[in-house]
């Protein structure tokens, strides 16, 4: 029998049920005790009785509860979604939410780009579905951390007052307790990065004006591409891996973190920022960089078994770590 909510009402009593089945000619319509039917193809204590006074969508809602599946994954991090940009894969991101449900959600920052909004307001529908998805795991069940990073900023002016957007918590830093047994630092990443400090800030916002200009190039580079049938490819990512200054910067902002962390007492770090994938130990830390979705579209997963796993989205299937092309570093 299909699984259904739906309710019905007897007496000036309401039942919402789970599987329903055939009532028996005895039973008691006046009692106020939860019941539970049993039937060949009903769970036990699939039905619960309510007073008139409780509102029919709270049956629904306990249904819906009751009939949720284990989410997919025990945690899911996802970061530089630039949403307010134009090269914000929106679309992506909320395919992937849909598909990928998480006990834990953590948004590591980026996620909205208050850099370009503040110089030209860019927010499509594809921008404000993926809020609704956001707020729809939390409202689910999900647990929803976000972490500001630098062109989300503007968040941490109320991190003093421990603001929360909805159910979602907004904090500067998270620990994470992986199944493992380790602890992870989770952080946007920004703080590693060399060229945020206020005296060169500037030189950061000059290579913002350039990065957009570049994945301007990019996407009408892959539109082309599309038109041949040729699959995805990140122009900006491939300059990345053959420019030295680029791979040193990278390689210095990993070491940052895995020293930070070692002094700090962490065995892990979670991050974004660089818009690099990867996942590697360094010095017996264990490096984990969710990547982006604005090039690369990938998130970081954690299985409910402990294992850890970079996934990168297509719109018509997921690829895992072993699939991914990155960067090979030397620790």
């Amino acid at each position: 029998m299909r699984e259904a909510a739906i309710s019905s009402q007897q007496d000036g009593y309401v039942m919402g049920s789970y599987c329903i089945h055939a009532l028996p000619h005895s039973f008691d319509w006046s009692g106020r005790q939860g019941h539970a039917l049993a039937g060949p193809h009903c769970k036990p204590s699939a039905e619960i009785w309510y007073a008139p006074s409780q509102k029919s969508h709270q049956i629904n809602l306990v249904a819906r509860r009751m009939d949720q599946a284990t989410p997919k994954y025990r945690s899911v991090f996802i970061s530089d979604l630039h949403l307010g940009s134009k090269g914000a894969q929106a679309e992506a991101v909320a395919e992937f939410l849909k598909h990928n449900t998480a006990e834990r959600l953590y948004l590591v920052g980026d996620i909205i780009d208050g850099w370009r909004l503040k110089k030209k307001w860019h927010w499509p529908q594809a921008h404000t579905n993926v809020v609704r998805r956001i707020l729809t795991a939390a409202k689910r069940g999900t647990d929803v951390v976000y972490i500001v990073g630098n062109h989300d900023e503007f968040l941490r002016a109320f991190l003093q007052f421990k603001v929360s957007f909805g159910r979602i918590k907004i904090r500067n830093r998270a620990v994470h307790m992986g199944e493992d047994g380790k602890r992870y630092l989770v952080v946007h990443g920004d703080m590693f990065d060399g060229m945020m400090r206020s005296d060169r800030k500037w030189i950061m916002h000059l290579g913002d004006h350039a990065y957009n200009l570049l994945l301007w190039a990019n996407t009408k580079l892959n539109t082309v591409r599309r038109w041949l049938n040729l699959p995805y490819w990140s122009l900006s990512q491939a300059l990345k891996k053959k420019t030295k200054r680029a791979l040193n910067h990278i390689h210095n902002f990993e070491a940052h973190v895995a020293d930070y962390c070692r002094r700090k007492g962490f065995d892990g770090a979670i991050c974004g920022h660089i818009h690099v994938a990867e996942m590697r130990e360094i010095d017996g830390i264990v490096y984990m960089n969710d990547g982006d979705w604005v090039e690369s579209c990938t998130a970081l997963v954690e299985h409910h078994d402990g294992r850890w796993e970079l996934v990168q989205h297509t719109p018509d299937r997921m690829t895992s770590s072993s699939d991914i092309k990155l960067q090979p570093v030397a620790a």
